[in-house]
């Protein structure tokens, strides 16, 4: 294979760094990158792999949230949900060893060979309410609030554990700035009113 000349691999940089040094191997072809290109910058560890086709300078700075950062990538249309979201939170002393992400019913599930994910199910008003937009790593991440991921770990309590759901009530309850009508609204949205009312009840 010929071996791209430097004005070639420099080019590819700064397309690179235009992106926030992060890309699909497609979004790379369509902004003019050869394959010959992406691959030489590749073998000699300029670009580093994050999952399959998602290449990221070697330079930047090391990843704060690389798992979140990875799945926001790959999976756009995902939000962080559940024991993911009560660490990015602080709601939990449980430490992720998957990323919890929610997809609509219906839509196909993601194949990722890293970070392991596992995918909760959501029905659509569930699915689209209280969703915060934050920038981690300088990727735009999906992620449900406080007050929403508390609904929901009502409501996956089974899967999850109600022991889980209840550290992080309790937790929730104890900081300023709660919000409780927020929180009465999300239990509502999330059909676990009647659960919540008596572990909130003890906590007020």
């Amino acid at each position: 294979m010929k071996t791209p000349d430097r004005s070639s691999t420099d080019r590819a940089k700064e397309v690179f760094r235009r992106h926030r040094g992060i890309l699909r191997t497609g979004e790379a072809l369509r902004n003019g990158i050869h394959p010959r290109t992406l691959y030489a910058l590749r073998s000699e560890g300029t670009l580093v792999g994050m999952a399959r086709g998602l290449y990221r300078l070697a330079d930047l700075p090391p990843l704060g949230n690389p798992d979140l950062a990875t799945v926001a990538l790959k999976v756009p249309g995902g939000v962080i949900c559940l024991i993911s979201a009560l660490a990015h939170h602080e709601l939990t002393t449980q430490v992720p060893h998957e990323v919890h992400l929610a997809l609509p019913q219906g839509w196909k599930r993601p194949h990722l060979a890293h970070p392991p994910l596992r995918v909760f199910r959501y029905d659509a008003p569930s699915y689209k309410e209280g969703i915060e937009h934050l920038k981690l790593d300088g990727v735009s991440v999906r992620i449900y609030s406080p007050e929403k991921t508390l609904g929901d770990c009502f409501k996956f309590r089974n899967k999850i554990g109600l022991d889980v759901a209840l550290e992080a009530l309790k937790t929730y309850m104890g900081r300023r700035g709660r919000d409780l009508r927020a929180l009465a609204h999300y239990a509502k949205v999330c059909r676990v009113e009647r659960v919540m009312r008596p572990y909130l009840e003890t906590l007020l």
